[in-house]
């Protein structure tokens, strides 16, 4: 098969150049052609979410570029013959209409009269490409049997399994069927019978869910390689990118927001140099305590379980970041941010929240880096000043965008511990982390472009780390240590304060040491 055999395909089911369309009029045309977005992404070899970036205004380059556009005039061709023929058939039909009755021939309807009612057919506010999930099952267009979603705005079945004929009640005689066709207009009763001929849709196959994502791909992985653990775990790190954005896409169906993947950025996120870094501070924690209570002590170095699959959870602006000036902080945004951070006189028992940075003067942080220092800053911490906020980038934002693609991880992650599966849970920690560190310009990822999401996720590691060291510290513990993301030492019984095991919301133990001596055995290996 060609690399266009698919593409014809496609056009068959509903002549080429290489310009294309502006970005509406590409979602214009495929929408019009009743063909979603994973429909497309099949058939150009692409995922979703970039088709989506294309009718965003992402511009496709290369051979696909020469596919996409190929794509596009066969689906403008082929509805502009459709709008020409349709044309011709309504002045035709209004001009029978309009001709005087013959002898014998009843009268034409009267105008003024009550039309019928209309054939069920597509909200016009829906999307084509959206699931909308039902609050009351309604009868399936396709059994009858009740069902929970409505797809291109039919009832029905998201898995084939479900959806069977139901011997409740025999369908009436065809003579009995109610019709609700308005004059010279073609019934529509037979159309979801018509569409389940048609190639299959995406809600026509049968889904195989996250969890069943991440399982086949490490049984396909398994049975490749002959059961040969170390290859085949090999093998899966080396698609984890690939995966992970798949996983995003079938946690994003029926998604209220839609991701943009490739909006505009401004200059402050984007590398000063081809080696060099952005303008953004992540407040990355390196902290030693200088002096510690005198005498000898067991330190304990803590290491968090899955912190950057945690900070998921967190503020994500949804669509292009838009600049603004001025002091005021607006929670229903998020972005990036230029402060003058505040001092921070709890250097000697906490580490500064901002990381440890020399240079004084304002600096560009990320949502989660200016939130901590609001909240330490309100009544209930009193630690220290509010930050002072000069300009923003920011746009409307939600907790929640990535909670689907994390909880997946993370139940996979913990079936993994629960039955010591290795490769699954090497290969899930593998998707969580490089989906954060190839956000940014990366040529391993060119499905997803969000340095800022890069830079907020980071940071809210880092702040969650910030608040388990206050946690420690207001609990009675002696924090000797924070760095990174997931290493936390303390001095005193830290069981009381956090739960131990491996889950998500549990530490370890990664060393013991005593202070003041060489002592330093290491009693536990780390572990994700």
């Amino acid at each position: 098969m060609s690399d266009f055999d698919a593409i014809d395909a496609l056009l068959a089911a509903v002549g080429p150049h290489a310009g294309l369309p502006a970005p509406d009029a590409r979602r214009e045309l495929r929408e019009r052609a009743r063909l979603s977005k994973a429909q497309v992404a099949r058939a150009l070899g692409v995922s979703p979410s970039t088709v989506g970036g294309w009718e965003s205004g992402r511009e496709p380059v290369g051979e696909t570029r020469t596919k996409y556009a190929y794509l596009l005039d066969g689906l403008s061709a082929k509805l502009a013959a459709e709008t020409q023929t349709e044309t011709q058939t309504e002045t035709q039909t209004e001009t029978e209409t309009a001709a005087p009755p013959l002898a014998g021939q009843p009268a034409a309807p009267d105008a003024t009269a009550p039309a019928a009612a209309p054939s069920p057919d597509l909200n016009q506010n829906q999307s084509i490409d959206e699931e909308e999930a039902l609050t009351t099952a309604e009868p399936c267009v396709l059994c009858g049997r009740p069902a929970q979603h409505r797809v291109a705005g039919f009832v029905q079945h998201l898995d084939p399994a479900d959806c069977r004929p139901t011997t409740a009640t025999a369908p009436a005689p065809a003579s009995e069927q109610p019709t609700r066709q308005t004059p010279n207009q073609p019934s529509r009763t037979t159309r979801p019978v018509e569409r389940a001929k048609e190639p299959a849709r995406r809600a026509f196959q049968k889904p195989s869910g996250p969890a069943d994502l991440i399982h086949q791909a490490v049984q396909d992985a398994l049975a490749e390689h002959q059961g040969d653990v170390d290859t085949a775990t090999t093998a899966l790190l080396k698609k984890a990118i690939p995966d992970a954005m798949r996983l995003l896409d079938e946690t994003r169906k029926g998604a209220r927001y839609d991701v943009i993947a490739h909006p505009w950025i401004p200059d402050i996120l984007k590398k000063q140099t081809s080696r060099g870094a952005d303008q953004i501070w992540e407040a990355r924690p390196k902290w030693t305590r200088h002096e510690l209570p005198p005498g000898s002590h067991e330190v304990t170095a803590l290491d968090i379980n899955g912190a950057y699959l945690s900070a998921l959870k967190t503020h994500l602006p949804l669509g292009q970041l838009e600049h603004s000036a001025g002091p005021a902080h607006d929670r229903r945004r998020a972005g990036v941010h230029l402060i003058t951070p505040p001092p921070w006189d709890h250097e000697a028992v906490l580490p500064n929240p901002i990381g440890n940075r020399d240079e004084p003067g304002p600096l560009w942080v990320t949502e989660p880096t200016l939130r901590l220092l609001l909240r330490l800053s309100g009544p209930k911490y009193g630690l220290c000043a509010p930050p002072e906020i000069h300009e923003s980038y920011t746009s409307g934002a939600t907790e929640n965008l990535l909670e689907k693609f994390r909880v997946a991880l993370k139940d996979a992650r913990d079936t993994a511990i629960t039955k010591n599966d290795e490769v699954t849970l090497e290969y899930v920690k593998a998707m969580y982390s490089k989906f954060v560190s190839t956000m940014g310009e990366s040529n391993y990822n060119r499905e997803l472009y969000r340095p800022d999401w890069m830079h907020i996720i980071r940071s809210q590691a880092f702040a969650n780390l910030w608040m388990k060291a206050f946690k420690a510290h207001d609990e009675g513990l002696a924090v000797v240590r924070a760095m990174g993301t997931d290493e936390l030492h303390v001095i005193g019984d830290w069981r009381r304060v956090f739960p131990a095991g491996r889950g998500v919301t549990e530490v370890k133990v990664k060393d013991t040491y005593t202070t003041g001596t060489n002592t330093h055995t290491i009693t536990g290996e780390k572990q994700e």
